[in-house]
């Protein structure tokens, strides 16, 4: 039986690949056809960033829709398929259980269209208080307001207030659970936004992070939560195809926000939130400068970075983009791997 996860997991991962890859040249059609290019705005705030990434004003954003939509489509057709044909292999195939994929499968849509509203601000000019989409704040409410709801759902409905520690085991957190949930998640929706800025960057480390959660997911039995893992990594690779460096689109807030915050809740339904600052160093190491940025502007005066977050201060140090993601990648892939042994290791004991 061992083999036929497997095998369902590489099969519906491949066919995510094939799958988004196929119905690319539509969304790309449609991207360019209506103009829904980035909008690198001179308004001095960024002046490091726009002389930067000027060139890639007019870039299509929205490209995480071929994230999330394939996902959707594929976790649909395996599902409603069973109901329509009796071939047991359709059973097989479908992964969309409510007690494994129905909360992930949710956040990941509706976090993407909320996404979708601020890449369209963004790609007309509009805005909360001027500007283009959404401000950072208005984007750590939404964070927070999307954690609340999964948090309140792990707790009520799914009656789960344990939290795991690696190597000291399982606590019994009650209420003070939602707080963690809403911080796991709010902090990995940040830093994965935060790391979308250069060609190539946030799809690649996403793609090692999901499947290092896909491995995590499969140890334990969650079968399906590790075919959906499959199934997101199999998107990813289809949206790199076309993002790496010169981009043919870029992931755009639907992309980054709902991979953020669904790669939150599948940390939380293995019971692995601190496994997850080890798979997803990259990150961690994102926001970290950003925040630092933050607090040395407001208490020192001044900047330690010459951009943040830091792949932008690498930037206009002098390096190049392609060398900064394929070294970042190396990062996220040995960081992945530290993680997935800690957590065997703490499994095994």
């Amino acid at each position: 039986m061992f083999e036929f996860y497997v095998i369902k997991i590489l099969f519906l991962t491949a066919l995510a690949f094939i799958f988004a890859v196929s119905w690319t040249p539509l969304l790309t059609h449609y991207l360019y056809k209506y103009k829904m290019g980035k909008q690198i705005r001179a308004n001095g705030n960024t002046p490091v960033y726009t002389k930067l990434h000027v060139h890639k004003s007019g870039t299509p954003t929205m490209g995480g829709i071929l994230i999330w939509l394939t996902v959707l489509i594929i976790a649909a057709i395996f599902y409603y398929l069973p109901k329509i044909f009796s071939a047991d292999i359709f059973n097989y195939l479908n992964f969309l259980s409510r007690k494994e994929t129905l909360l992930p499968l949710g956040a990941l849509v509706a976090t993407a269209l909320i996404g979708l509203i601020d890449d369209w601000l963004d790609v007309r000019s509009k805005g909360i208080l001027g500007g283009g989409g959404l401000k950072v704040k208005h984007r750590l409410i939404i964070y927070t307001i999307i954690a609340v709801i999964g948090a309140l759902w792990f707790y009520f409905k799914l009656g789960w207030d344990v939290f795991h520690v690696p190597f000291l085991g399982d606590y019994q957190m009650s209420w003070p659970y939602i707080l963690i949930f809403v911080f796991v998640l709010v902090a990995t929706a940040f830093s994965v936004n935060e790391t979308d800025g250069l060609d190539g960057l946030a799809g690649g480390i996403l793609i090692l992070c999901f499947a290092a959660f896909g491995v995590i997911a499969f140890s334990m039995g969650k079968y399906d939560l590790a075919a959906f893992c499959g199934v997101i990594v199999g998107a990813l690779l289809a949206f790199l195809w076309f993002n790496i460096a010169p981009a043919r689109f870029i992931m755009g807030d639907t992309g980054a926000m709902s991979l953020g915050i669904t790669l939150g809740i599948i940390a939380m339904l293995t019971n692995s939130a601190l496994i997850l600052p080890l798979i997803g160093s990259v990150f961690v190491l994102e926001s970290l400068s950003v925040i630092i940025q933050q607090l040395s502007k407001k208490i020192r005066g001044k900047k330690i970075f010459i951009s943040s977050p830091i792949h932008h201060h690498l930037e206009a140090l002098g390096w190049s983009e392609p060398k900064i993601v394929m070294r970042f990648w190396v990062v996220a892939g040995v960081s992945a791997a530290i993680g997935l042994a800690v957590f065997l290791l703490d499994k095994k004991i």
